[in-house]
């Protein structure tokens, strides 16, 4: 079975209440060789979500009976499929609003469906369901099949699998947050500026990212992996420049609990009440 047939299997998912839009973006991606199927609301689309497990979902934002927004959130809560948005509200608010609940990728409109299905390629390869050229194993990201799982305290990463643990508990994570985490582990605590980051999950020769996506993507990864900023365990912030793996806890110390080390120099003086 050629790759392509293979990655074809599961379908994407259009949901858009404009038909036009649907009609455009259906025509592209099946000459581009992949299977849609269509929904024109929200409550449409979780169901198809729920029936066909698609292999990605190109989403709009304002859609009757559940916004795409909130479709978005409800299936982050159950599992992690791609979510292209594709919506008229374009402004930088409304694009990290969309990064921020969950999307891998934001296209406002009007919008290039050459560009499109590039982008669905694109999400389709770092999530290692294939695309064009994409479905061998060797997209950019996809770790060896005997390559050693990483650690940092209780965190460990199996690239492989694309897994990640806390101890036992398993932590889910999208593509790219998880593109953003072996990259940091593998960076060995050297710094990395968000460039270097982009680069790392989007390929230099991406479209357009808007400058704060890194720090969207960041934040939803702390929050997954319970993670304080202040206090880092997993993913430190060098203010100005970029981000870094948090260096492994002394024994027997919290991370990033002041006054942990015993003092150095002569007791000064005490003050009197």
């Amino acid at each position: 079975m050629s790759e392509r047939t293979e990655q074809t299997n599961r379908p994407i998912l259009v949901v858009d209440d404009d038909v036009k839009i649907v009609r455009l973006v259906r025509m592209y991606l099946e000459r581009a060789g992949y299977r849609v199927i269509e929904a024109t609301d929200g409550r449409s689309a979780l169901s198809a979500i729920a029936l066909e497990a698609p292999a990605l979902v190109v989403l709009d934002v304002m859609l009757p009976e559940v916004d795409g927004l909130a479709v978005l959130r409800a299936v982050r809560r159950t599992d992690q499929t791609p979510v292209i948005i594709l919506s008229a509200r374009g402004l930088t608010d409304d694009r990290i609003a969309g990064l921020t609940a969950g999307a891998d990728d934001y296209l406002p409109k009007p919008f290039s469906p050459a560009e499109l299905v590039l982008r669905v390629q694109r999400v389709l390869a770092r999530a290692g369901a294939g695309g064009a050229g994409g479905a061998s194993g060797t997209a950019r990201g996809v770790a060896p099949a005997d390559a050693e799982p990483i650690r940092l305290a209780d965190l460990i990463v199996d690239r492989s699998r694309h897994e990640v643990r806390i101890g036992d508990r398993l932590v889910a994570l999208t593509a790219v947050e998880f593109r953003l985490l072996v990259s940091l582990l593998e960076a060995d605590g050297r710094v990395l500026t968000r460039d270097q980051l982009l680069d790392a999950v989007y390929g230099q020769d991406e479209a357009e990212v808007l400058d704060r996506t890194v720090d969207v993507h960041i934040g939803r990864l702390r929050d997954k992996l319970g993670d304080d900023a202040e206090r880092p365990r997993y993913v430190a912030t060098v203010r100005g420049v970029g981000y870094r793996a948090a260096p492994p806890p002394l024994a027997g110390v919290e991370p990033g609990k002041p006054g942990d080390r015993a003092p150095t120099g002569p007791p000064g003086p005490t003050d009197a009440s």
